[in-house]
């Protein structure tokens, strides 16, 4: 695991030309990510081209160096990431003539580009994001895994230099990188509380989408997918057999991640897919498995004593942490990891039990990606039940139902479920999980961000564009695929690898293996939402591993009390941020409506602690990123992220 950045001028007409001020950008720009990989840089600068990265050791502590290169030395890679197969990988390889040099899962890649080219990828099984430059062709290869576990930016900057990184704010250490802000992303984060792929804040800067790779090469970017979830249903397969499948699969699974030259963990929050993971690792391991868990004072939102159930079936090394509300003080270090806009408070406990786990470990497992991969999300319960109004005409929903909802005042009983049951299936369950829907951004938008309520949102366009992809007939399928293209990459990924890269831990996800993905997406949605029952298959696959009380209890989200921190700690904070002149003058959203929603929240009328975070989130983020433009530099990087 590790952070890489670099960059690609093959004119050599920039502004940059000399060696040495070209050597000095690149180790800025792995300096200012050097949480990702405390224990080693390494760089590459010749004509051209310069690549960095830096490492954090996980496999072949003493042979991992980069970047890396082949035989003859024209192929050469920066890696962030672990390949699990690179085992047999590597005898595949030495059976077709390659030698290694190293034990290391990077030279790997390496082989398999010399030997596959671009199609090495599909022979790779793990989460990467890798840059190789392939000096005999003058071609730089970029990929990005399956799922998107690893992140990976890149834009061709205003002097045609191409430029790339693990984090936004390693391209922003390039001079030509502009930082003009894209309005599109800003109406994108305030409905989904962060920005989807290809999109970035920055109007020049995209994320390369999972499953995709990248060209460039004769000055031309070309991007093409190379994988895909894929909702093929197989309507021959059995519950029984798919229960001894998917068990087979998820040991593997979980096995073949427990490859590592450090010691390792995992992250236990009380549900089924943590608990799940702890114990297909315990019957893997000679040691306790190490666990590591996050509860608050408020009961309500305090998993421990599931934790803790699952923690002593298995006789683990466990360890808690208490979060308690003096922790909102971190919310500045956040919003620098993170580089864009990011509203999932849940960020909170991530980043802290990723810190509680680095006090012991070096590499944790984690129980992410079981929601979109079986249905666990209660929104798919309600929506199923929201689907009986698809039968009333269209007519009726959008000639009657939708002018009505607009037309009552905006703190109107039952509004919001009006506006949201008249709209059409796609719409519904996009408006089901904004922060601002269509209802509320005509009084939260300031100035040009006023265009956006004009037409469908970019966001609006994507949800459809993905529905339209999948032959199931069946709905529930459509929102996997959906939340598997958006929300999982997203929100859920971005947050795990930024809260764990920050602490210098290494995250790895069991339940997203794509041989596991594949073989759950043939399987009928009926066995994973069974009825109003989300799980269904899972639970019954894991019903000897995971206790029976975990496997009973309702869905709960790993949440945080933002509510009463809201009202109570973060109260003054937040009003003075949201009400002070700069941010009343940036012309983005309408001053008068953030006195509603604060008004509202502090009287106890509506709950808006979603839409006041989200807020209050991208106030910091601008910042830090936009007003405090060139402070990510050399000269800052002694500092703290939140003395920045």
């Amino acid at each position: 695991m590790c952070g890489i950045a670099g960059f690609v001028d093959l004119k050599a007409v920039t502004a940059i030309r000399d060696k040495t001020e070209r050597t000095r950008l690149l180790d800025r720009m792995c300096n200012v990510i050097s949480h990702r990989g405390p224990d080693d840089q390494g760089m590459l600068v010749e004509d051209g081209v310069a690549l960095g990265m830096r490492r954090l050791s996980i496999i072949d502590l003493a042979g991992g160096h980069q970047p890396m290169s082949g035989e003859d030395g024209l192929v050469n890679i920066v890696f962030n990431g672990e390949i699990y197969n690179y085992r047999e990988l590597q005898v595949e390889l030495e059976a077709s003539g390659h030698k290694f040099r190293t034990n290391s899962d990077t030279e790997t890649i390496v082989h398999a580009y010399e030997e596959y080219g671009s199609d090495c990828v599909e022979r790779l099984r793990g989460m990467f994001g890798f840059a190789i430059w392939d000096r005999g062709s003058h071609r730089l290869f970029v990929a990005r895994d399956r799922a998107g576990k690893k992140p990976l930016y890149y834009t061709v900057a205003s002097d045609g230099t191409f430029v790339f990184g693990s984090e936004l704010k390693s391209l922003l250490q390039h001079p030509q990188v502009s930082r003009r802000v894209n309005l599109e992303a800003v109406d994108a984060y305030f409905t989904l509380g962060y920005i989807p792929d290809p999109l970035t804040i920055f109007s020049d800067v995209h994320k390369l989408p999972p499953g995709h790779h990248l060209v460039y090469e004769n000055e031309r970017v070309t991007v093409q997918q190379y994988w895909d979830f894929s909702f093929e249903t197989d309507n021959t397969l059995c519950e029984e057999d798919c229960i001894v499948e998917l068990r087979r699969l998820l040991d593997e699974s979980v096995k073949l991640r427990l490859v590592s030259d450090v010691p390792l963990g995992a992250f236990l929050s009380g549900g089924i897919d943590s608990s799940t993971i702890v114990g297909l690792m315990a019957g893997h391991m000679s040691q306790p498995v190490k666990t590591f868990s996050i509860g608050f004072h408020e009961d309500s939102y305090n998993e421990l004593k599931y934790a803790r159930l699952t923690a002593e079936k298995f006789s683990t090394d466990h360890h808690e942490f208490l979060v308690t509300p003096d922790i909102c003080d971190i919310v500045d270090e956040l919003v620098w990891h993170f580089d864009e806009p990011f509203a999932d408070s849940s960020a909170i406990p991530t980043f802290m039990v990723s810190k509680l786990a680095r006090e012991h470990v070096k590499v944790s497992l984690s129980g992410d990606g079981g929601d979109e991969l079986f249905a666990g999300y209660t929104r798919y319960v309600i929506d199923k039940k929201r689907d009986v109004f698809s039968r009333v005409p269209a007519i009726v929903r959008k000639g009657l139902m939708g002018p009505i909802s607009r037309r009552l005042p905006h703190n109107a009983r039952g509004r919001n479920f009006i506006h949201n049951v008249a709209l059409d299936p796609i719409d519904r369950y996009l408006d089901s999980m904004s922060i601002f829907t269509g209802l509320n951004k005509d009084r939260l938008y300031n100035g040009e961000m006023r265009g956006y309520l004009m037409a469908d949102s970019l966001v609006q366009k994507q949800f459809q564009e993905y529905a339209a992809k999948v032959e199931s007939s069946d709905e529930t399928d459509k929102l996997l695929y959906i939340d598997s293209k958006t929300y999982l990459p997203g929100d859920i990924l971005t947050k795990v690898d930024r809260m764990s890269m920050a602490v210098s831990l290494e995250a790895r996800v069991p339940l997203l293996d794509h041989k596991l993905i594949e073989f759950v997406s043939r399987v009928p949605s009926s066995l994973k939402l069974a009825g109003f029952e989300t799980k269904y298959l899972l639970k019954r696959a894991v019903a000897d591993i995971v206790p029976e009380e975990i496997l009973r209890r309702p869905k709960q989200g790993f949440g945080v009390p933002i509510q009463e921190w809201i009202n109570q700690q973060l109260k003054a904070r937040i009003r003075d941020t949201l009400n002070s002149s700069v941010s009343r003058q940036r012309g983005y959203i309408n001053p008068d409506y953030i006195q509603v929603l604060l008004e509202e929240h502090e009287r106890g009328r509506r709950d808006h602690s979603m839409a006041l975070w989200s807020l209050f989130m991208f106030e910091l983020w601008h910042r830090q990123y936009v007003d405090a433009t060139g402070r990510l530099c050399a000269e800052e990087l002694a500092c703290t992220p939140s003395a920045i």
